[in-house]
């Protein structure tokens, strides 16, 4: 019974050790695959995004391009752009200052007395201030009346017919609840 298991052992150690063996063989010498002519890649596209006018460099500066620039590979899409474009792209250009100020997307963050008028410090969606006073035009209406707690706006606008339509839109520094900003 001792001789049997030993013998058994013995015939499992070699088998394992014949299998390791194997495997380091194997991964000493790949199995190497017939070489078959494939077309030659072709070469990167350099897009300047900051200097459009230098884009026609030689192919040697292409593989030294600078970290600012993209490099496109011709007929591939880059696999870390996004697919759907979260930008969104106005249709209106604005003009700039208060005559670009859309009354829908302004924010009132406070009101000053200045002598006998009142100004208003609105901002827009861009982080950009702007100081209105009673009268002004803005993009899409006018400002009526400033208050220390708010400003009225007179919004002109068309229904979905064309009829130009007029609404007094008042707008809080601090909003109550349930009230948009």
């Amino acid at each position: 019974m001792k001789m049997a298991n030993t013998s058994a052992t013995l015939l499992a150690v070699l088998a394992m050790s014949l299998l390791l063996a194997s495997g380091v063989w194997a991964q000493a010498n790949p199995v190497k695959k017939p070489v078959t002519k494939a077309k030659a890649p072709k070469p990167a596209k350099v897009v300047h995004a900051t200097k459009p006018a230098e884009s026609a460099k030689p192919a040697a500066d292409a593989a030294q391009a600078p970290a600012g620039d993209k490099i496109e590979a011709v007929g591939k899409r880059d696999p870390f752009a996004p697919l759907i474009n979260n930008k969104k792209d106005a249709g209106q250009h604005l003009p700039p200052g208060k005559a670009g100020l859309v009354i829908a997307t302004v924010r009132v963050d406070g009101a000053v007395r200045s002598g006998s008028a009142m100004i208003a410090v609105v901002s827009n969606p861009e982080q950009s201030v702007y100081f209105i006073r009673e009268g002004d035009r803005l993009y899409d209406g006018d400002v009526e009346k400033i208050g220390l707690d708010g400003v009225t706006f007179k919004e002109n606008s068309k229904d979905a017919f064309g009829k130009p339509v007029e609404r007094m839109v008042t707008k809080r520094i601090y909003a109550s609840a349930g009230e948009q900003q």
